[in-house]
């Protein structure tokens, strides 16, 4: 996460990970959601937060679910079955399930598949937002494999040189296990910044940095300013000169995967609800799993050993901060803005929850 994202130290309320799971459990099954999804979906929210996920964490996401959940536009009981049937692969109709939970279930579908077959790829159409696409690629790292996991997520961004947009935010996210060293876990939406970081911003209120959004007519920010009324979001990349192109093409593969492949459309075209898609290697189908995972921490531990530039402390790669930040999180508390606080305040007061975030 960015610096300017972070709640400053002398305002942040530091929450215990496990307090923070049972409320949003609670919260959770008040919507109608099983025990048990009710878990799942606590289980993924509160994994981002730990991690300094904080775009797709409580902050952002749970009041938007709350919301969805009394709109009716959330199944909190569904009832996912199988549209399209191969051995290694398989198309799934979520019933409007929470992403939080059917998703999880989507991806061990992949794993089971992976295990018989050395693959296993689904596409999961019909569903919700999914959280942070790092869960659910993260998920194959327990048993020897490579996840990846991505999703059709606001259909916020425009292609390069375009006035509107023609595809979602579309994070994509690739989880690689290791031994000893901190597993590779990239997760990024293939817009210039993850859209929920501008709703961050906005709560921080602090600017966004050139090249993240266009103003009302699509034009590219190229310079450092607040969040522009009517804004779109741009490419990764942001501008042609910065490769932009390759993050338009990112987010069009995406559509194509999760809708084309789900037959619900994609870009402007789509049909129903959001659209994801889900893929588990597993490893011993292509080389011996401990030569692996031994070449990857080998291969980890030189790149974050690379001599730093001048005025950089050091080398990261996907995933590293994020299992540092899980190890400080976990010890001493999530760092979360009162305003966020407050907010809990208010739902476990109307709800009848047990207040326990102090």
């Amino acid at each position: 996460m960015l610096e300017r994202f972070h709640v400053p130290n002398d305002i942040a309320v530091k929450i215990k990970p496990e307090d923070m799971h049972a409320t949003v459990l609670d919260i959770f099954m008040k919507m109608g959601m099983s025990h048990d999804d009710a878990n799942k979906a606590s289980e993924v929210l509160v994994y981002a937060d730990v991690r300094g996920i904080e775009s797709h964490g409580v902050s952002n996401m749970l009041r938007r679910y709350v919301e969805a959940f009394n709109k009716g536009d959330i199944n909190p009981t569904p009832k996912p079955k199988i549209i399209r049937d191969m051995p290694a692969a398989a198309l799934l109709d979520c019933d409007d399930g929470h992403g939080l939970v059917v998703g999880p279930m989507a991806m061990d579908m992949a794993i089971e598949r992976a295990k018989k077959y050395g693959i296993g790829t689904i596409t999961a159409r019909n569903g919700k937002h999914f959280g942070a696409a790092a869960f659910h690629a993260g998920m194959a790292l327990d048993h020897n494999m490579i996840g990846l996991s991505m999703t059709t997520g606001g259909m916020q961004v425009v292609p390069v040189d375009g006035s509107k947009p023609m595809f979602g935010l579309n994070p994509i996210a690739i989880a690689v296990p290791t031994n000893t060293e901190a597993p590779f876990i990239f997760d990024a939406s293939m817009s210039s910044v993850a859209g929920n970081k501008i709703a961050l911003a906005q709560r921080l209120n602090v600017p966004v940095a050139p090249g993240w959004v266009t103003d009302s007519s699509g034009n590219p920010i190229l310079e450092e300013k607040e969040v522009p009324e009517g804004y779109f979001m741009l490419p990764t990349g942001g501008s042609r000169e910065n490769g932009s192109h390759k993050g338009a093409s990112l987010g069009i593969w995406v559509e194509i995967m999760c809708g084309l492949l789900g037959s619900t459309g994609a870009g402007p075209n789509r049909e129903g609800s959001v659209s994801h898609h889900f893929i588990a290697y597993n490893i011993e189908a292509f080389t011996d799993i401990d030569k692996f995972k031994s070449d990857m921490d080998e291969y980890m531990n030189e790149i974050k050993s690379t001599p730093p530039i001048e005025g950089a402390s050091r080398v990261f790669y996907a995933g590293l901060p994020e299992y540092e930040e899980e190890i400080e999180r976990r010890k001493n508390g999530i760092p979360y803005h009162p305003e966020v606080i407050d907010w809990f305040k208010d739902i476990t007061n109307e709800l009848s929850i047990k207040w326990r975030l102090s």
